[in-house]
């Protein structure tokens, strides 16, 4: 078993930590919902125009998590452009 992480952070269009709220929210219910993965915001939070948010996965082979969570990210990108991505992160475990 594998397992594999994504970091993601963001720049947002919310100018209050209320807005900020509410997208991190949409995106991380979105996230669990469709790629069926653990998520959450793991920092800046106190920030309210940038986020950083944790996707988790567990598979057979490294290759499999790492696929499912390109899709992610992929996913994150089409779903909403309004949220800009400035930094990713893989780390395996």
């Amino acid at each position: 078993m594998q397992v594999v992480l994504l970091l993601i952070r963001l720049r947002l269009t919310s100018r209050t930590l209320k807005q900020k709220r509410g997208i991190v929210k949409s995106v991380l219910a979105r996230a669990r919902n469709r790629f069926n993965v653990a998520c959450s915001e793991a920092g800046l939070n106190d920030l309210p125009g940038d986020a950083e948010l944790a996707f988790v996965t567990v598979a057979q082979s490294a290759t499999r998590a790492r696929s499912l969570l390109q899709e992610l990210e992929n996913w994150l990108i089409q779903e909403r452009p309004d949220l800009e991505v400035t930094e990713v992160q893989v780390e395996e475990r």
